[in-house]
């Protein structure tokens, strides 16, 4: 692995092109485009206040800034960088803004989600969208952009409309699992009387749906007859000795005592006080590290708050948030549990390779960890001071990830695997 220098970040906006070509960066009032591989600076804008969320159009040829605060939200152009675009939603306020499918219209949501306001970049024509509900993820697009889903709140009930993205008309609602002409698939349910769903994850072959519940289970639905086909539990013992449980250890290397000198130079301090991780395969039974809720508190960390397939669907990642040290693997093809990655900090974010069974975690420190089905590996941000590795995400290639702390991020390019010699 080679790693960048590191750069200035502010809010963690830090988002690859769907190219793959660009990295933009977001740094207070400026918006840094920069080349992804060599990392020289492309373009630089700036914008009119504090950036606070950033987003590429899907073929990459525009970026835009929200400023939520101020309610407006600016569009920058990578092929014409004197063209820009200023939206500014006025008195109604702006919570979300995102793309549509097509790159050519953003969709802000005012404040207390009295509307959905669309701006076409290309006609300045604007619509209209009433009765979004108050919720994360209300918005989702069909792969081909044809039509969008919206959550909406109507008469004091809940819907799922859909909308036709090419005039943004009412299409037909149904609720929960629905086909494109609003026949009713299934409705599912975990359980009743407590709290339900908690986090949701189609797999990248849309076969399966993956439910995460408050009760620390994990629910397989299959697209055929929308009935539970599996169901993941996260014990807090583990005695199966099928499981492979790969456990980070750290340890302080050893140190000359024959040559140590007083007061230490740079690179004896750095020897004294740094430590090392590694993985060993920790032996069964094993208790897993437990964090127990605070009941009289709103909002617990409870349930199945992370899970994600493989691109190549052969593998579920999910995170018990009781449990939060540990991240699971799953057999997608067995159903059933593979490994276990117990870390030494409570894990922060996971996510995988686009191109290939890997995995990627992070746990705000200065490590970022690897998993494949080959292995897993921890490695050291070679950075000087503190370097707190707290989210990542993938270069669309798979060829790199870019690590990013509170106030900075940095390049881990990844080596490929060497050709066997002819």
């Amino acid at each position: 692995m080679n790693f960048s220098e590191i750069f200035k970040l502010s809010n963690q906006l830090c988002k690859f092109s769907p190219d793959g070509k660009c990295l933009a960066s977001g740094v207070q009032y400026r918006l840094v485009v920069r080349e992804a591989h060599t990392l020289q600076i492309l373009r630089l804008f700036t914008c009119l206040d504090q950036i606070q969320h950033i987003e590429w159009s899907s073929d990459s040829l525009f970026i835009l800034c929200a400023m939520y605060k101020r309610g407006i939200v600016q569009v920058w152009s990578l092929e014409q960088p004197n063209w820009h675009c200023k939206i500014d939603e006025g008195s109604a306020g702006l919570v979300a803004t995102c793309w549509s499918p097509d790159g050519r219209h953003l969709l802000n949501t005012t404040e207390f989600h009295l509307r959905i306001t669309v701006w076409s970049l290309c006609t300045k024509s604007v619509s209209y969208i009433k009765y979004p509900k108050a919720c994360q993820q209300g918005i989702a697009f069909t792969k081909d952009g044809r039509y969008m889903a919206l959550a909406e709140r109507r008469d004091c009930k809940d819907y799922v409309s859909l909308f036709v993205c090419s005039d943004w008309q009412l299409l037909r609602y149904k609720v929960l699992l629905y086909s494109l002409d609003g026949r009713l698939l299934s409705t599912y349910s975990a359980y009743n009387w407590s709290l339900g769903v908690k986090s949701i994850a189609w797999s990248p072959s849309s076969q399966f749906l993956a439910i995460g519940s408050f009760d620390e289970k994990v629910r397989i639905l299959n697209h055929v007859t929308w009935k539970k086909i599996a169901e993941f539990e996260h014990p807090v013992d583990i005695v199966s000795p099928k499981i492979i449980i790969y456990k980070e250890v750290e340890k302080s290397p050893a140190v000359d005592t024959e040559k140590l000198v007083f007061p230490p130079g740079k690179k004896m301090s750095s020897s004294l006080f740094s430590t090392k991780s590694k993985y060993e395969i920790a032996p069964v039974p094993l208790s897993l590290h437990l964090v127990e809720p605070a009941a009289d508190r709103a909002n617990p960390r409870i349930g199945v708050g992370m899970l994600a397939f493989s691109c190549d669907n052969c593998f579920l990642a999910t995170r018990n948030d009781k449990i939060p040290n540990a991240v699971w693997i799953w057999d997608v093809q067995k159903m059933k549990l593979f490994v276990i990655l117990e870390q030494l900090c409570p894990v922060q974010l996971f996510q995988w390779d686009p191109r290939q069974a890997r995995l990627a975690v992070c746990s705000g420190n200065n490590r970022v960890y690897l998993w494949s089905p080959a292995g897993c590996v921890s490695v050291q941000v070679p950075m000087d001071g503190d370097f707190q590795v707290t989210s990542l995400c993938w270069h669309p290639s798979g060829s790199s990830l870019a690590l990013l702390s509170k106030d900075n991020f940095c390049m881990c390019f990844l080596e490929k695997a060497e050709e066997d010699p002819k």
